[in-house]
């Protein structure tokens, strides 16, 4: 199998177009269309459908994509340990991340790591969990940095705890109480972001077996957060996502207290590649020392 050919469909996969992948690999629009031909002759069925709109797998390609990215992830992981065996720390590393941890976490981390190893490119995609948890699973990303739920596929390495959060209303009958009673948000107008499904929130309200009325739902958690200032309902959040927020809201601890384990996900560390292994090492190291620091 010709890896260039197995690169540029993949590229072109998931740019959704030959247009963006001639871009992203430094070819022409019609080299990108001749080798994904070329490849195509090669497996003996069609593996895009072509519109207006860019390119698309047919189901049979649905079938055979995570083996093409396991055999791609091989050949990164053989040319890092190849630089390894010569003294170079070269590589690449895709991370997804919850948005609040890409925003509070991971600049800092990933600055420190480019300034210590800067042949070792750094690829960073955010999103709500279902995005995350999908992209390792479909081998898109390395590693994910998400909270702990089971089950738990994956080797899981923790960092810290994060307190679940009351966002109020200024104008709520509670925004003057210390802590907020969990189970007053079954009578709550209640704010679900995350697609209407946040699977920390959702799993929280599950153990506690509470089913408030949800009203609004968004995608981020910044939505959510202008709409409660605004009056329109209340949500639970874990405190990270709200920190750096210029909201003009309440937050209040939860009674009982609430908390969501965050931590870093991958297939498996002992068979990463070399570089995957050192962006582990390091964002252990800096965060779980920034947060026996605070």
């Amino acid at each position: 199998m010709d890896i260039t050919k197995c690169k540029v469909f993949i590229t072109s996969v998931e740019l959704g177009s030959f247009s963006k992948a001639a871009t992203a690999l430094g070819y022409t629009i019609s080299g990108v269309s001749q080798l994904v031909n070329s490849f195509e002759k090669e497996m003996g069925f069609p593996l895009l459908t072509r519109d207006k709109k860019g390119v698309r797998p047919t189901d049979n390609a649905l079938k055979i994509i995570p083996v093409l990215r396991d055999i791609l992830l091989q050949e990164e992981r053989l040319y890092q340990i190849n630089a390894e065996i010569k003294g170079l720390a070269m590589g690449s590393v895709t991370i997804g991340a919850y948005s609040s941890i890409a925003t509070h976490w991971l600049p800092s981390v990933i600055k420190g790591f480019q300034e210590a190893y800067p042949q070792i490119e750094i690829r960073l995609m955010e999103g709500i969990r279902q995005e995350v948890e999908s992209w390792l699973s479909d081998k898109r990303t390395d590693i994910a940095f998400f909270s702990y739920q089971e089950p738990m596929p994956y080797e899981w390495i923790p960092l810290a705890a994060d307190p679940m959060l009351a966002v109020l209303p200024k104008t709520h009958p509670l925004a003057d109480e210390a802590v907020y009673p969990l189970q007053n948000c079954q009578d709550e107008r209640f704010i679900m972001p995350a697609l209407g499904r946040d699977d920390d929130v959702a799993e929280l309200l599950s153990r506690n077996k509470l089913a408030p009325k949800i009203c609004f739902s968004t995608l981020e958690n910044f939505a959510a957060l202008a709409m409660i200032e605004q009056g329109m309902g209340m949500s639970i959040m874990n405190e990270l996502i709200t920190k750096k927020w210029q909201s003009n809201v309440v937050k209040l601890p939860l009674d009982p207290p609430q908390q969501i384990m965050l931590g870093i996900a991958l297939p498996s560390l002992k068979t990463a590649s070399p570089a995957v292994k050192r962006f582990v090492d390091y964002a252990t190291s800096r965060l779980t020392c920034r947060e026996t620091r605070r």
